[in-house]
């Protein structure tokens, strides 16, 4: 095991204590690398693997990951930078988005030095007693701190006791597996921190916090959520990952290659940038034998516009709803995630943006045309059985 402890504070922002962590590091031992995820969503993008991959250096280190699932956590929902109250899901919810949690996770790190925990291991038999006890590892003052309570506070909005109690479970797992250190992105830095008052309460040492920057979404402001519709996912095909990549404004690209491949920009025009960006991440997630394959079809699709062989979807009778066409198209998976895309202006309609998700259209009007979600998934509407 390595006794340099550089390599895993590289593109860090918070590291709390460094000092403590920088002697645990070199201390011999192999330490304990915490990570938490909340599974209420199914599916893990790029901005995730920021973490996931810190999280890999510190396998490579000889350290063992600690992977928390937080099946019940996530019957909560973390109320970080939410203006309001998170809607709670449900144990189905929950379970199916479990389920291809892992699978995404081992993309990155090494399943044979990775541990895997469900936070409801030890959180579900908690009694009134354990609840009551926990509530008092803190004070609502302290509460009141975090950023996101004030301002709700502040402005007379509601913040349920389910909430207040969150940031105390999450910090409990950190009791439960003895964490030496929790990993996060910055968003994440009061509940980290919550980590080392509520293990220093239960008599433990507390842990030490690593943050990570918030990965830029593909639209260049804001950051990468699949609410918003500027991510990349580890489940994306090839062909999306590449040409999102090309997508991406030039001024992330340092950002991108020191967060996601851990290396300085290199020299060079800015779409050479992006084609190695694109190639490396193909590789990464599908295989080297996916990189060709992926970057031709960018290049035909940017030569031609519109590619040939696009999907055909089938009209059915009466009028069509926007936000149906595009659920039954395939490019989305819900009608809320439809509505997103709507209202992020990535819905075309023979090129002419659609951004009123109550639009209905006449069959009849839509034979023919090509519907365009993002930038590469296209359908051409057809007449189906009159």
């Amino acid at each position: 095991m390595s006794g340099t402890s550089q390599p895993v504070f590289d593109n860090a922002v918070d590291i709390v204590p460094r000092d403590e962590l920088s002697r645990r590091l070199e201390g011999g031992r192999s330490l304990r690398i915490k990570l938490g995820l909340d599974p209420t969503a199914p599916d893990i993008h790029l901005g995730h693997s920021v973490v996931l991959r810190k999280l890999r250096q510190f396998q490579d280190l000889g350290h063992t990951a600690v992977l928390i699932i937080g099946d019940y956590t996530a019957l909560i929902g973390d109320p970080s930078g939410r203006s309001k109250t998170r809607p709670m899901l449900t144990p189905e919810e929950i379970e199916a988005n479990t389920k291809t949690y892992l699978d995404q996770a081992y993309l990155i790190l090494d399943p044979e030095r990775t541990e895997v925990r469900r936070n409801s291991e030890w959180l579900a038999p908690f009694d009134m007693a354990d609840i009551i006890r926990l509530t008092r590892s803190t004070t609502v003052a302290r509460m009141l701190e975090r950023d996101d309570f004030a301002r709700r506070f502040a402005a007379n909005e509601s913040i349920s006791l389910t909430e207040l109690l969150y940031s105390m479970m999450q910090a409990y797992d950190s009791v439960a597996v003895d964490a030496d250190v929790e990993l996060g992105g910055t968003d994440q830095l009061y509940n980290l921190l919550m980590g080392r008052h509520v293990m220093e309460f239960y008599g433990k040492k507390a842990q030490c916090v690593l943050t990570m920057p918030l990965l830029v979404g593909t639209d260049g402001r804001k950051k990468m959520s699949k609410s918003l519709g500027n991510y990349i996912g580890l489940t994306d095909t090839p062909q999306d990952v590449f040409g999102k990549v090309m997508s991406i404004p030039d001024s992330l690209m340092p950002n991108y290659y020191a967060l996601l491949l851990g290396e300085p920009l290199p020299e060079g025009e800015p779409v050479r940038q992006k084609r190695d960006l694109g190639r490396s991440l193909v590789a990464a997630l599908h295989g080297e034998e996916a990189v060709r394959a992926a970057e031709q079809h960018f290049d035909t699709v940017t030569s031609r516009g519109v590619p040939e062989d696009i999907p055909e979807v089938k009209l059915e009778k009466g009028e069509v709803w926007i936000v149906d066409l595009i659920t039954r198209a395939g490019f989305a998976k819900t009608n809320g995630e439809a509505r997103r895309f709507i209202k992020g202006g990535a819905v075309r309609l023979e090129g002419d943006p659609l951004s009123d998700e109550k639009l209905t259209l006449d069959p009849e009007s839509l034979e023919g045309k090509v519907l365009q979600v993002g930038k590469r998934r296209y359908a051409r509407l057809v007449a189906g059985e009159r």
